[in-house]
């Protein structure tokens, strides 16, 4: 069973996590827009990169030495967060290629939505009254956020049909990111961050490895801004975000780890805006919809009483 709601450390401390994790994450759609390499090749070299750090972390640690304690069903499910993952940065990946930036995060970031009630089925994490509202506040202004860019859709402004397709690896993403989040917190109440990440990113990195060549992306040559825009990727998304966000896995629930990539649209949205090489102006509905999100952040992460659990 998964851990307590909350554990330690401090709260405080937890949140900080958090908002450095969006941080993290806000600059991976800016930097996937700015490289030219094919999707998969931009997702193995982020996953190769980050593994480097994950087993240096691993050997001084020596904490490498828990995989030993893993049961079968436990090393699935590790397995299958790692496969979700792959399938994760796949297509969100590609679907930046076919709308735009605030579209792809915003659906791809509507995880909240499957997560709230599988962690409360699944792992018998019930959100409280207050903290439901601010997730589907937060989810409102991520709505509010892609309005525009659906308005410019419908009028033919970005591709149409492959801003619609798009749109739909944006989701396929949020479903597959949902699923890798839920496994996250069940198995992080038994495996501490790096062993855990260890088998999840290396099983992404394989994947995505095996099937960039079937898909004519190649791997090498990189060239050197390549090269900079995948270990920008990898110490700033991967690192600083998904692995901060693992992190609070075993201190935090579910819900509340998830809905925090809410915060990721904003920040992605202003990147692109302010970044010469994108220079993609949000639309009005764009600012008000962040708006929106970062009121939904603050009501879900405010102190409620306890959330009760379900066996």
């Amino acid at each position: 069973m998964p851990s307590p709601a909350w554990t330690r450390p401090a709260r405080s401390y937890v949140l900080a996590a958090l908002a450095l994790a969006i941080v993290g994450m806000s600059c991976a759609a800016p930097l996937v827009r700015l490289s030219t390499s094919a999707p998969l090749t931009i997702a193995a070299w982020r996953l190769l990169l980050s593994l480097g750090i994950v087993g240096t972390a691993l050997a001084v640690e020596g904490s490498w030495r828990e995989w030993r304690t893993l049961t079968r069903r436990e090393l699935g499910w590790c397995v299958l967060a790692g496969v979700l993952l792959a399938v994760h940065f796949w297509s969100w990946n590609v679907s930046l290629r076919l709308t735009s930036v605030a579209a792809s995060v915003v659906l791809v970031s509507m995880q909240p939505i499957i997560v709230l009630p599988l962690a409360a089925r699944w792992l018998g994490e019930r959100a409280t009254r207050g903290q439901r509202l601010g997730v589907l506040l937060a989810v409102a202004g991520a709505c509010v956020v892609a309005a525009g860019d659906g308005l410019r859709s419908l009028l033919g402004g970005f591709g149409s049909g492959r801003a619609l397709l798009g749109d739909g690896l944006a989701l396929l993403g949020a479903a597959t990111g949902a699923g890798y989040y839920l496994i996250g917190r069940r198995v992080r109440a038994r495996l501490s961050l790096w062993p855990y990440v260890g088998i999840v990113y290396a099983t992404c990195a394989l994947l995505l490895v095996i099937a960039a060549p079937m898909a004519n992306a190649p791997l090498w040559p990189v060239s050197l801004r390549e090269f900079l825009i995948f270990a920008g990727l990898a110490i700033g998304p991967m690192l600083l975000g998904h692995t901060g966000l693992n992190w609070a896995l075993g201190h935090a629930p579910a819900y509340l780890v998830n809905v925090a990539v809410l915060g990721e649209p904003v920040g992605a949205t202003l990147l692109a805006w302010l970044l010469p090489g994108i220079a993609e102006r949000p639309p009005a509905l764009a600012l008000l919809g962040g708006t929106i999100v970062l009121a939904g952040l603050v009501l879900a992460t405010r102190r409620d009483p306890e959330p009760t659990r379900t066996d």
